[in-house]
């Protein structure tokens, strides 16, 4: 075990939506940062939501309003800070009137269009559904409205650069096994996956776990969680395209929740979610016959095409860690968050992050960072609201699709599309030179080359074909296992790179003390259907 020179001013623990959020604003201010993730960036949670980015019309049901509101207006800041992996979309919700009447869900919309700015999503408004509509025929009227739909696994990777930029250093597949105070710094026991474990020193500590927020306080702190966790399971699968409009929907059902039906690359439909008390293990999480029945259900209740459990392409599940607030059912329960900040004589903060959802990461990391900066006087000021996120610098999707066309022409246009939706500006960081596809290196099927797998693998943290094939992109629901298996074989044959290994090369190159450690080697990340 060695003992580093070095003092960072920030450890964050958690390489989900708000732990590379805070990771980012903090490094901006001016602070120096050592990103932990014990998996894969958005390897949990954070890569298992609905793809959305909306101010939760279900939640005024419930009255929450600040958290509707806040959401409202950062969907506007993120569809103009990221427009390569957000984009507006439209939903339609047909109207049942023995589930909710009418003038409710007017009441509703009209709150939703006024509670915040809207600059570039149109007002709600009643419809018809019309003989082309994919929904059963005495379905007749419903209601439009717009919202944001999201790449979330790669929303975080996209924060995880931008901490990078400034300067922050990430180490993935790394758990933090123990954190301690000491007089003037927290002395942190970091452990690598099948490598010794290495100390690093840091003023201040994020513990942004997610669903494992309050099992870093019991195993690496060894003291009691603030808050308690209420962990809740959703759960998706992924169909076939239900239909070739461009519309999503939004469906009531029964128990009064709410299920999304949502056009998902290209050629399939996304499906869900359920609310689900959890109580096991978060990275064993699964979908059960329940919800595929329930999922599908109420899809085959709305939808003319009708749907059994072999039209399944994919499922997956994800752990939503919510801030316990006694509430009755599960899906009654806020998605709130709430910031628990915890010191020792005034010095050495604890800040733990508990609850959240992806559409409100960036005003999270906002104020968390702004309780971290009072420790550091010389930090700067808020400035995430204004900036660019990491391939979305440029006037319009439009222009730049321009502007790569001309540049090279030789692409596919399904190619190019998908370069422009996952990577934006930053394509050309692959695309180099290239003047034919051949140029691109191997071809692993499905518009996947070698030069997009060494850039993900250099600049993005990818180290396996599952974090390429279901993070970096979603062409797993493409590639056969035997192309999974050419393409993990590539990935092995490659030499460390300088993004998996730059934390840990900072620690041994600061070394002031060393001794002998042993190794422990991490848990593998699950299959897709199992991610927590």
């Amino acid at each position: 075990m060695s003992e580093t020179a070095q003092i960072y001013d920030v450890l964050v623990v958690g390489g989900g939506i708000n732990g590379t959020g805070i990771a980012a604003d903090c490094a901006g201010r001016g602070l120096d940062v050592l990103l932990c993730e014990q998996q894969d960036l958005a390897s949990a949670t954070s890569s298992n939501s609905s793809k959305l980015i909306h101010g939760g019309l279900r939640y005024l049901e419930h009255y929450e309003f600040r958290l509707v509101k806040e959401a409202l207006a950062e969907r506007e800041v993120l569809l103009k800070n990221a427009p390569h992996i957000m984009w507006p979309m439209i939903f339609r919700l047909p109207h049942q009137p023995h589930l909710r009447p009418a003038w409710l869900i007017r009441t509703g919309l009209f709150l939703y269009d006024h509670l915040a700015k809207r600059v570039t999503l149109p007002a709600s408004r009643g419809i018809r559904f019309g003989a082309d509509s994919p929904l059963q025929s005495h379905i007749k009227k419903g209601f439009e409205y717009a919202d944001g739909w999201v790449d979330d696994s790669r929303l975080v990777v996209s924060n995880a650069l931008a901490a990078a930029q400034y300067g922050t250093k990430i180490a993935t597949r790394t758990r933090c096994i123990q954190a301690r105070r000491q007089q003037d710094h927290w002395l942190v026991t970091l452990q690598p996956a099948q490598q010794a474990a290495y100390q690093i020193k840091t003023r201040a500590i994020v513990n942004a776990g997610g669903p494992w927020v309050a099992k870093l306080f019991d195993e690496a702190l060894e003291d009691k969680s603030p808050q308690n966790v209420r962990l809740v399971k959703g759960s998706h699968i992924v169909v076939p395209r239900l239909h070739t409009q461009p519309h999503a929907y939004m469906l009531q059902n029964q128990d009064q929740r709410i299920v999304f039906v949502i056009p998902f690359e290209d050629n399939f439909t996304l499906i869900g979610t359920t609310d689900v008390e959890y109580h096991g293990d978060p990275a064993k999480v699964q979908i059960s016959d329940e919800e595929i029945c329930y999922l599908l259900q109420i899809s085959n209740h709305y939808f003319n095409k009708q749907l059994t459990a072999s039209d399944i392409v994919s499922s997956f599940s994800g752990v939503r860690p919510l801030l316990d607030d006694e509430s009755a059912s599960a899906q009654t329960v806020t998605r709130d968050y709430k910031l628990e900040l915890s010191t020792q004589q005034g010095k050495l903060p604890l800040l733990s992050v508990f609850g959240g959802k992806i559409t409100t990461y960036r005003k999270l990391a906002e104020a968390a960072t702004d309780k971290l900066t009072e420790f550091f006087p010389g930090a700067s000021g808020r400035w995430t609201a204004n900036q660019p996120l990491p391939g979305g610098d440029f006037s319009s999707v439009e222009v730049l699709s321009a502007e790569l066309r001309a540049a090279y022409p030789w692409l596919p246009e399904l190619l190019l599309r998908r370069y422009l939706r996952s990577y934006g500006s930053r394509a050309r960081l692959f695309l180099q030179q290239a003047v034919t596809l051949a140029d691109l290196g191997q071809d692993f099927g499905h518009g996947l080359f070698a030069a997009e797998v060494r850039y993900l693998m250099t600049e993005e943290w990818a180290q396996s074909a599952e974090d390429i094939l279901w993070r970096r992109s979603k062409l797993g629901l493409y590639f056969s296992p035997a192309q999974t298996a050419v393409l993990a074989g590539f990935i092995a044959q490659q030499p460390a790179t300088a993004a998996v290994t730059t934390a840990i090369a900072t620690a041994v190159a600061t070394t002031a003390t060393a001794a002998v450690a042993t190794t422990v080697t991490s848990n593998t990340t699950p299959a897709l259907a199992t991610i927590g």
